[in-house]
Order: C-alpha cells, then sequence, then structure tokens
C-alpha cells in the first residue's frame, strides 16, 4: 500500500509574505516562467548552474531545431522583449541552438526586468521546507521552501514561498545498458553524449575511428548521416549503430512518408546500411562497456546469444531522465513508469500521442503533493521523449496565474499543439520526432531537429529548459 500526505496549498501564510518564487534554471522554459511570474507581480529568483544562460542549449547549439521561430518564443518573454528594441526574427525560419541563446534567450536575459533575477554560477543541490524533511506535515504549507545552493563562494540556503524546476533533462542521460543501469567502469571521453558536433568542434573525436552510435530514433539517424558524410572525407572511419530490437520500424525508408522529410532521414540512414557505409547490429541488448586498451568493448546479447563489438568510441543516443536527487525531501508524485507527474504520464505516453497531440495541462496535472511545487519543462516529461517548448510556456504561464491567485486563470489552458510524426521510445527513449513534410508544416513542428537545407540533417534533438 502506498501512503500519499496531501497538504492542501495556502497562499496566505505570513511566513511567505514577500518571499520570491525560485525557478531552478535559466533556459527558455525557466526564463519564461521567471517573465510570467513577474508579469503577475510575483518576486522571483533564477538559479542557474551555468555563467551564462541557456547552458545545456549551448552544450547542442549547432543542432538546427524542427520547430520555426514563431513556435520557440514565449509571449511573456515577447512582452518583454518588445520595448527594448528588440528585433524577433523571423518567425517561418528555423534557429539553431546557437541561434535560439543569441538571438532570444540572451537579450531576454538582459531585460531591465529580468536581468536583477539571475542568479548565475548557482547550482541548487537540494530543496526541502524551512526545518522540515519530507515526513513532517503540521503546517507544511506555510513553512517556507528552504533551498540549499551551491556557488563558488561555498554554501548557502535560501528560502522561498514556492519552487518550479525546470533544470531540464540534458545532463542525465540514459545509461547505454539495456538493464538502465550505469557501465561498470568510468569511461571517459570514449563515451560521448548524445548530439556530437560530428563535422564540427567535435570532429577530431571520430576522423578516422571505429564509432558505435547506440539508439534507434532520428537523433542516432542524424548522427550516423553525419558520420557517413565525414567518413567520405577521413578514410578509416566505421560506423556501426546498435538497435535494441530487430528493426527500426519509426524511421521508415518510404519516401512516400506523409512527412517527407521524416521520410527522407528513413531513407537515408536506411540507404547507408544497404549500401554497406553502416553496420546495423540489431537486437543488440547491451549489458556492459568496459576499457580495452585505448577503445572499449560493448559486451551483451544479440537475438539471446552473447555478443561483443570492441570500438573507439561510442554515442551515446538512447535519450534522457530526470535527476531526482536534489529533491528527496519534496513530496514528489510521479508516474512508475515514465516518472512524470501521475496525472500528466498518461497524457504524454509516446505510444499513444504523437508530438502534436498532447492535451493542454497545467497545474491540475502538474501538482505534486507538495504544496506550490511544481516541475515544468522538458523535466516534467520525466522519461518521455518528446518535448515542445510550446508546452512548457504554456505549463509555466498556468503556474505563475496559480501562484498569483488565479485559479481559474490557472486551469483555462488553451494551448494548439501543431500535429507531427509520432514520436515514440526506443532502445533507451531517445527521442523520434518525426520532420514536417512541407515549409508550412515545418512551422509546427517538434523541437527535435530539422535537416539542415542543403546540408546533411542535424543531430535531433528535445529541447532543454
Amino acid at each position: 500500500m502506498t501512503l500519499t500526505l496531501t497538504v492542501p496549498p495556502r497562499a496566505d501564510a505570513d511566513r511567505l509574505t514577500g518571499l520570491p518564487v525560485a525557478v531552478i534554471g535559466a533556459g527558455p522554459v525557466g526564463l519564461a516562467a521567471a517573465a510570467h511570474l513577474l508579469e503577475q507581480g510575483l518576486p522571483v529568483v533564477v538559479y542557474e548552474a551555468g555563467d551564462q544562460v541557456g547552458t545545456s542549449v549551448r552544450a547542442w547549439g549547432h543542432t538546427r531545431l524542427f520547430s520555426p521561430w514563431r513556435y520557440v518564443i514565449d509571449d511573456a518573454a515577447r512582452r518583454l522583449l518588445e520595448p527594448t528594441g528588440w528585433t524577433e526574427p523571423r518567425r517561418s525560419s528555423l534557429p539553431t541552438g546557437n541561434d535560439l541563446v543569441a538571438q532570444y534567450l540572451e537579450p531576454l536575459a538582459q531585460t531591465p526586468e529580468l536581468a536583477p533575477v539571475i542568479r548565475y554560477g548557482v547550482r541548487v543541490e537540494a530543496v526541502s521546507r524551512q526545518g522540515m524533511d519530507r515526513t513532517r506535515s503540521a503546517g507544511r504549507a506555510d513553512t517556507p521552501f528552504l533551498l540549499r545552493l551551491h556557488t563558488a563562494d561555498g554554501v548557502e540556503d535560501v528560502t522561498a514561498s514556492a519552487v518550479v524546476d525546470t533544470s531540464g533533462t540534458y545532463t542525465s542521460p540514459n545509461p547505454l545498458t539495456a538493464a538502465g543501469l550505469a557501465p561498470a567502469a568510468d569511461l571517459g571521453d570514449r563515451i560521448v553524449h548524445a548530439l556530437p558536433d560530428v563535422l564540427g568542434a567535435d570532429r577530431a573525436r571520430f576522423a578516422g575511428k571505429r564509432v558505435l552510435v547506440v539508439g534507434a530514433g532520428h537523433s542516432a539517424a542524424n548522427t550516423l548521416i553525419k558520420l557517413a558524410a565525414l567518413a567520405k572525407d577521413e578514410p578509416g572511419t566505421t560506423l556501426l549503430w546498435a538497435i535494441r530490437n530487430a528493426g527500426t520500424a519509426r524511421l521508415g525508408a518510404d519516401t512516400a512518408d506523409g512527412l517527407a522529410a521524416r521520410g527522407q532521414l528513413g531513407s537515408n540512414v536506411h540507404g547507408l546500411v544497404e549500401s554497406g557505409q553502416v553496420e546495423q547490429l540489431a537486437s543488440f541488448e547491451i549489458d556492459d562497456v568496459r576499457g580495452d586498451g585505448d577503445q572499449v568493448t560493448v559486451t551483451g546479447r544479440r537475438a539471446g546469444e552473447a555478443f561483443a563489438v570492441t570500438v573507439d568510441v561510442v554515442v551515446n543516443a538512447t535519450g534522457f531522465r530526470p535527476d531526482l536527487d536534489m529533491l528527496r525531501e519534496i513530496r514528489l508524485g510521479l508516474d512508475d513508469i515514465v516518472e512524470a507527474p501521475r496525472a500528466l504520464a498518461p497524457l504524454i505516453d509516446p505510444n499513444l500521442h504523437s508530438c502534436g497531440s498532447v492535451p493542454p495541462h497545467g497545474v491540475a496535472e502538474l501538482a505534486h503533493p507538495e504544496p506550490n511545487f511544481f516541475i515544468a519543462g522538458m523535466k516534467s516529461y520525466g522519461r518521455a521523449p518528446t518535448f515542445l517548448l510550446l508546452t512548457g510556456y504554456e505549463q509555466v504561464r498556468s503556474i505563475a496565474a496559480e501562484l498569483a491567485g488565479d485559479h481559474q486563470a490557472a486551469r483555462d489552458v488553451q494551448l494548439v499543439l501543431p500535429e507531427t510524426g509520432v514520436c515514440t521510445t526506443d532502445v533507451g527513449g531517445s527521442s523520434s520526432c518525426g520532420v514536417p513534410a512541407t515549409t508550412e508544416a515545418a512551422e509546427g513542428s517538434s523541437c527535435c531537429a530539422a535537416p539542415a537545407p542543403a546540408a546533411p540533417p542535424a543531430s535531433s534533438s528535445c529541447c532543454t529548459n
């Protein structure tokens, strides 16, 4: 039996008066949350672990988004930017992650309203209640949150009236093994994070190397396509592709796909397999990855039989999961499988919904047993593989209205998501969002990366917050 301790929220407690709302993470959704909270007249502080906004976005900055500009700018953020003389990018164009930072996040963070409330180089190590662990209930809703911060000057404890965690999942990749456990040994840079800049900054890591890409989603496929382009210029570059299942149905090779670019992506990567440029290791369940001199050996089973392969570098394109360690003293209500809020989990089940068919949702679906605590943005999706910035923006609009006491507006969620390709999980839960078929369809696409015009497709990405 599971016991859920629920405390009704109270917004008028004297101990909370004057305290700011703490927003964790200064990515697109975190800054949007701050904009909406300020618009509601609520004090706010944004804690960003990096030394500048959009730290995670910068990590995949070479990647081009599926979503055009019209779908990646929050309304409240736009209202802060417009008086500054900011010029909005062409709404139909597709930005890269670097474009998103330079043309949107940085100007937004520099507005007179947001600049004073963002603290950089501050990592939130833990969230609790002042003088209370998660077991104490009496007076809980009236008690300030306590955030333990790690800064360059040491450890600092601060209080807040509410907490909105938009810290994302990009720094928490799913492990390579089929069991969901990390490899037994630390293999350093021989294991590469998803979305490497194969043709740019990371070129030397792959040139002339034997490379294994793990994952059956579009991020893996796009990485393989870029690696194949590299191999044409760099002799000795050998490519292998590990997938857990017998095939990659989600990467359809049919050019008649309703989403033409998605079909083209599938056709391209399957063409690489058929031509021998990529060796596909299907039905490969990875048990461990161990160092083998300067290389790594990946061991497991293929179709039930013991199997091993030795390579120079492995690209982990198996998706992401939320880091919940800092929330041990918070009463979370998470789905047992997806690790999303319980009411949200069935709405984002990738086996039932496409990128564009997730129903509108807000505080009612994001609430936890902990009063005035919310997880928003990509982290709210837990291990579900796909996320749209539009969804995150509506989440934080709803949360801000709730914290301001406008409960009707908080529950009046209105969000029209563009229909895109079917998003389903793969070997490790990585994204398999479809790419829009036409220019018009592209304006309603997911945050997963689109093929760069007249160039190899950019690595697929789910937006971080």
